[in-house]
Parts: structure tokens; C-alpha cells; sequence
């Protein structure tokens, strides 16, 4: 989807950036009928050929009505269980599940004459009545879209298009009317911490790269995010790649970088086309480059495309992949922030911390600090999959309830059937069971019951799973990911895998169950990187609330559902 740089003048101060925007908001007509397509995500349902199958219907109508059409393809809108769907301005009308035959009726019927087609619309589960207003769909009104705010409302390869809505104005007061020092009070002040995973005070990492002395240093954003069932980060770089590149600028004015990387996996190919594009452009406005905006600030970004090792989104083995090395972690300290890309100091944030920073600094501290729950402040983006009627992505403040999440949000379990558990976290996470349905969601919380917050991958199992097969599939995931560069993650992992495979398949002892406790506890507690600290939740969990299952297939020397006979058991068939 090639998309040109409009013709302009470098925007070579703040007043120049205001002004363009007061342009683009001038030109704006809101009362234009726009049609918003998912084009990223929903191109795998066929959202391509409703773009086209709307630009053909269009081109029939007569000029004067043409003009006031615009087909707009956008990033991702979230609601994937609707794939394709689509948006109608200024009616504000959502239709899901589209196919290129309702295109000629969406034309007439809603575009030119205003009116739904209700057999489109979303419909209530408990009414069964259609729900034609984006807005009142129980997917989007329970959502506080904040890092979200553009996905699914504009074009993500116009960058005209971010700075209409207010991008890069928080760069320019970031730049201009900021200190380093000013802006890192601002992060410590509303409280965000790292989701990536590990929940770290944003600006702790960033003071200390600030305090470092080592020139030069490098700021590198983590978009390789690996977790099966997760994509938050990936609708971020598909969707508002611009967004990204404003954190990018005001984080590396924060801690003294002037270079930027975008690590991002190369089974991402919209996100890497999307995000190329965007800094392409950043270039020719003159927000990347040298004397950004006129404040004397040199910042540049590249992209470097990771081959998909899991274990790269670990920090220091990001690192070596970058610099040409095989992706392995080494021992810390010393931390990245002091030593890092080639021995210098590097900051590493993932892409939804770095999304907030211009919603931060452009609200400021005290807006965002008003959201959340706890030491859990703002809000958080959660990939919704499994059982759920609504899969998708969604944007809920923190200490938002995991019932709110699945039952209100996710719309319940597919077919009536009841909820089981929640696998949170990704491979690294743990399981839930029905009693904490009530928890709030913070990462003091989950971590209480067994879990982690991670990048946010939400996993809902129903009645019918097997949990001794959900602990299988998850442990050979990471025990295939590993790198093997330290001993209780290679060994251990695949020891414990031995044993869940011995387990599963009916061959198992009463006696094993405390010897993957025992293992689980090794590998935890002496693994080199988090890959290996983290691979036992899954197992940990599941034998901490479904013990009885575990019981249950050695006594019985089956599986109780009948589902793990039908796995296969190697760790190969079991990746990602």
C-alpha cells in the first residue's frame, strides 16, 4: 500500500508545526462521508477486497456525490471476531463481518441515504438486537483508548493525518519548553512502568541512562513480541507507527541519544512497511534528522527486522542480534542503561511504553496518573483470544477486573459453555481459575496468584480444556525457544517437558508431580534471562489449582477430556 510524502516545506520550528496543522485542521471537512476500513489485521479475512469492491462501487456514482466520499484505510479497529469490519463517518455506523456483495447496499443504503442495514450491525448477545453506533458496542463503550486513540481512525501511512490529531506536538513541547531532566520528572510523576513485562518504573531506566557520561548512546524500541496469541505491540507499529517514532524523539531527548533503533520481527511485514514509511516521511518533515524543530536536538531511527528468536525480546539479547551477534543474554550487571549496544549506554523500552510517552507529555502527568490502580497507573492494552465471543484488541485502565475483561469486553465464552481459566502472560504467565474471575488486573495482583502481567496476551480457556495439556503446550513452546546458553533453562525445560509428556501420555507416577515442582523451582531460581525464570508459571499454576487433573491422568492413565491422546507430544509440533 505505497502511499507518497505530500509535497512540503521542512518544518523547521514549533510555529511551523502549528501552523501545518492548523492547515490540515482548516481543509478537514468533518461532515465528508468517510468510510474506515481495517487494513492491516482484517486483510487476512479479506478486508483488501472490500477496499476495493467500496473504491469500485464509488467510482460509478456521480461526481458531485463522489467527492464527498472517501474511502479511508486504517490500522486496526480490534474487534477481529468481526473481520472485516468497517466504519461510516460522520453517522458513526459499524458494520462487521463485511464481504464485497454487501458493498453495493452499504453504498446506497448507508453512505449515500444515511440509513443501517441492521443484518450488518453488531447484535446485543442478550437482546439479539442490532447495535449500529460505534460507540454504544459493549466491545468499544467499556474501552479507554489512549494508546489506541488513531488505530482504526486514520490513515497510519499519512503523516499529515497524525499531526491533524495532534502528533508530534508533545515532541515539539518536549523539545522546546522541556528539559531532559523535566521530562523525565514528568514520567515519574504519572507513574508509568514498562509494558514490556516486567513492569519497570519508565523513568527510573531512563534516569539512569540520562546519568550516564559514555557518549555515544542509543535508544532502542523492543517490537519483538513473540507471545503466542499476542499482538498488541504489532497494531501499534501496523496502526500508528507515527506515535512510536514521537516516544522514540522524546525519550531520546530525555537520556542524551541521538540514535534509535525499531526491533521488530520479521514476520511483521505491515508493521516493518508501516513504520519504514513513517520515519521515511518523519525525515522529509524535518522531525528526524538533525536541529529537529529548530531545538539543536539530532535524533535519528532505523529498523532492523529480527529473524523471530523468542528470546530476543529479552534486553541483552536483543542487543547481540543487533549487533550482529547470535541472540543470547548475558549476565547482568552491567545493565544495558550503563552498557549496552556495543558497550555503550542504551535504553530499552517496548512499544506500548513508548506509545504513552506522547500521551503523557502531551496531557501531562496528572491525566494519565488519574487512570489505573495501585502502583498500576494508565492504561493497558490487552490481545483478547481463546473462548471468547469478542476476540481482539482492546485498551481498559488498570485494576480493571478479569471478569469486566472476559465477560464484558470479551463478551463471554463461545457456545455457553463456562469459563475455566485465564492463561496470562504469554508462555512466561501462569493460569487463573474461575475464584479470582473478581481480581483486579495489576501487576501486584497477578503476580500474587501465580501469574504476570506481560505484554498483555489474554488466553481464556472454557470447561473443555485440558490444563495438563495448556502446561504441556506452553513449556514446549519455551523449551523450544530457548537458546541454550545456560543449563537450568536448556536442561530443565526439557526435563520438565519429559515429565508432562510422561504425564499425558498415561505413563505417569503420583511422585512426578512433586518432581516438576521441585525441577520448575530450579529453573526458576537459577536460569540466566527471564525466558527461563518465567518458563515454569505455566506448569507452576496449573498444578496449584488443578492439581486434581494432574491426579487424575496418572491414576486413570488417560487424559479426563480426552484431548492430550490427541496431541502430539514432540516439542516441534508444539512451537509457537
Amino acid at each position: 500500500m505505497p502511499k507518497n510524502v505530500p509535497n512540503t516545506q521542512k518544518l523547521n520550528t514549533r510555529t511551523d508545526l502549528n501552523a501545518l496543522r492548523n492547515r490540515l485542521q482548516t481543509a478537514y471537512d468533518p461532515n465528508k462521508t468517510r468510510v474506515r476500513v481495517c487494513m492491516t489485521g482484517c486483510r487476512a479475512s479479506g478486508a483488501d477486497a472490500v477496499s476495493a469492491a467500496l473504491a469500485k462501487e464509488i467510482a460509478r456514482l456521480p461526481a458531485a456525490e463522489r467527492k464527498n466520499i472517501e474511502v479511508v484505510e486504517t490500522g486496526c479497529h480490534g474487534f477481529c471476531a468481526q473481520a472485516p469490519v468497517i466504519e461510516i463517518d460522520p453517522v458513526s455506523i459499524f458494520y462487521g463481518q463485511v464481504k464485497p456483495a454487501d458493498v453495493p447496499e452499504i453504498v446506497q443504503k448507508t453512505i449515500l441515504n444515511k440509513k443501517p442495514i441492521n443484518r450488518l450491525a453488531y447484535k446485543d448477545p442478550a437482546t439479539g438486537q442490532p447495535i449500529t453506533q460505534a460507540a454504544e458496542v459493549p466491545f468499544y463503550k467499556a474501552q479507554e483508548r489512549s494508546v489506541l486513540r488513531n488505530l482504526g481512525r486514520v490513515d497510519p501511512r499519512s503523516l499529515d493525518a497524525y499531526i491533524r490529531t495532534g502528533g508530534y506536538a508533545a515532541a515539539a513541547r518536549a523539545l522546546i519548553r522541556l528539559t531532559p531532566n523535566g521530562i523525565i520528572n514528568e514520567l515519574e510523576a504519572s507513574g508509568l512502568r514498562g509494558r514490556g513485562g516486567a513492569g519497570f518504573p519508565t523513568f527510573l531506566k531512563w534516569r539512569l541512562a540520562r546519568k550516564e557520561r559514555s557518549k555515544p548512546k542509543y535508544l532502542i524500541c523492543n517490537g519483538d513480541e513473540g507471545d503466542p496469541g499476542a499482538f498488541m505491540d504489532r497494531g501499534v507499529m501496523e496502526g500508528d507507527p507515527h506515535a512510536v517514532i514521537e516516544g522514540m524523539i522524546i525519550a531520546g531527548f530525555a537520556i542524551g541519544a541521538s540514535e534509535g533503533y525499531i526491533y521488530v520481527r520479521a514476520e511483521y511485514p505491515i508493521a516493518v512497511e508501516h513504520l519504514t514509511l513513517a520515519i521515511d516521511q518523519a525525515r522529509k518533515y524535518g522531525l528526524l534528522g538533525q536541529n529537529i524543530l529548530g531545538s539543536g536536538f539530532d535524533f535519528d531511527i532505523t529498523v532492523k527486522e529480527g529473524a523471530g528468536a523468542f528470546v530476543c525480546g529479552e534486553e541483552t539479547a536483543l542487543i547481540a542480534s543487533l549487533e550482529g551477534k547470535r541472540g543470547t543474554p548475558r549476565p547482568r550487571p552491567p545493565y544495558p542503561a550503563v552498557a549496552g549496544l556495543w558497550g555503550q549506554p542504551t535504553c530499552i523500552n517496548n512499544v506500548e511504553t513508548l506509545a504513552n510517552v506522547p500521551v503523557i507529555i502531551g496531557r501531562g502527568a496528572d491525566v494519565y496518573n488519574d487512570m489505573g490502580s495501585g502502583t498500576s497507573r494508565g492504561t493497558k492494552v490487552f490481545s483478547l483470544a481463546g473462548k471468547l465471543n469478542n476476540t481482539g484488541l482492546v485498551e481498559v485502565p488498570m485494576g480493571i477486573t478479569l471478569r469486566e475483561l472476559i465477560f464484558d469486553l470479551g463478551g463471554g465464552i463461545i457456545d455457553g459453555k463456562e469459563f475455566k481459566a485465564v492463561q496470562m502472560g504469554g508462555p512466561s504467565g501462569g493460569c487463573i481459575p474461575a475464584e479470582f474471575l473478581d481480581l483486579s488486573v495489576t501487576y501486584d495482583t497477578l503476580s500474587k496468584v501465580g501469574a504476570i502481567m506481560g505484554s498483555g496476551g489474554v488466553i481464556v480457556l472454557d470447561e473443555t480444556a485440558c490444563m495438563v495439556d495448556i502446561a504441556r503446550y506452553f513449556l514446549a513452546f519455551s523449551a523450544a525457544e530457548s537458546c541454550g546458553k545456560c543449563t537450568p533453562c536448556r536442561v530443565g525445560t526439557t526435563r520438565m517437558l519429559e515429565i508432562l509428556e510422561r504425564i499425558a501420555g498415561g505413563n505417569g507416577k503420583i511422585e512426578d508431580i512433586d518432581l516438576l515442582i521441585e525441577t520448575a523451582a530450579v529453573v526458576r531460581d537459577t536460569s540466566l534471562c527471564g525466558l527461563g525464570q518465567n518458563a515454569p508459571n505455566p506448569v507452576l499454576s496449573t498444578i496449584r489449582y488443578f492439581r486434581d487433573e494432574y491426579v487424575a491422568h496418572i491414576e486413570h492413565k488417560k487424559c479426563p477430556h480426552g484431548i492430550c491422546k490427541r496431541r502430539p507430544a514432540n516439542r516441534e509440533a508444539n512451537r509457537g
